[in-house]
């Protein structure tokens, strides 16, 4: 297939090779770096979640689940699609700063991208005020993937798309049946069941004063 955004990716390449080093070398390490990042948060959001109500947990834990279907979706749509790495298709474009990917390792969409795209919006579901922090590192993570030249920027927009849509539908789709199944957890007598699902929201009992009773002489 060939895609009308050579030019642009090329621009975004020769661009790569005119930075410091050390813009270069982040670039390389990034992706993975902000996927490790997207890791902590999924944790630190299932941690949270369990001292939440059964549906804020039910949706922490529906995030990474919806991430991996994204990953899935990719996959299957990029052996459909069978797209050549742009490092390898397009000519007189700059060596990419990444190893270009061997043969059958095939580039739309980014799995990166989509699993970028997902993460971001699935927590952003599970807390919205993530979105500062989600959303720019899903948009950096795909723009490292072109910078780096193993995709085109269209591999990117469209894993972002896929991602997010994915996330949002498996949440929305999972959110029932996995609050009663957390439900079930947290009334379980087996204590596994009940440390991954958590106590729920704590209670605070309301104390009475002890001048508020008298007793009678």
């Amino acid at each position: 297939m060939d895609f009308v955004d050579s030019g642009l990716y090329r621009d975004i390449t020769d661009y790569a090779h005119d930075t410091p080093a050390w813009v270069q070398h982040t670039a390389e390490i990034g992706t993975e770096a902000g996927l490790l990042v997207f890791v902590a948060l999924f944790v630190a959001g299932w941690w949270r979640a369990r001292h939440s109500g059964t549906r804020a947990f039910a949706i922490a834990v529906l995030a990474p689940l919806a991430t991996a279907v994204a990953y899935v979706c990719s996959e299957v749509l990029k052996s459909g699609v069978t797209q050549e790495r742009p490092c390898r298709a397009v000519a007189g474009a700059a060596p990419s700063l990444a190893e270009c990917p061997p043969h059958g390792d095939w580039s739309f969409p980014s799995n990166h991208a989509t699993i970028a795209g997902a993460s971001a919006l699935a927590l952003v579901l599970v807390r919205r005020a993530l979105v500062w922090l989600t959303a720019p590192l899903a948009l950096l993570m795909a723009f490292s993937r072109v910078f780096v030249g193993v995709h085109y920027p269209h591999d990117v927009a469209a894993g972002l798309l896929l991602g997010t849509v994915v996330a949002f539908t498996v949440v929305r789709l999972g959110t029932r049946p996995a609050v009663r199944l957390a439900e079930a957890m947290r009334a379980s007598s087996a204590p596994t069941a009940r440390w991954l699902t958590g106590p729920g929201p704590e209670t605070v009992a309301r104390a009475v004063p002890p001048y508020a009773t008298h007793r009678r002489r």
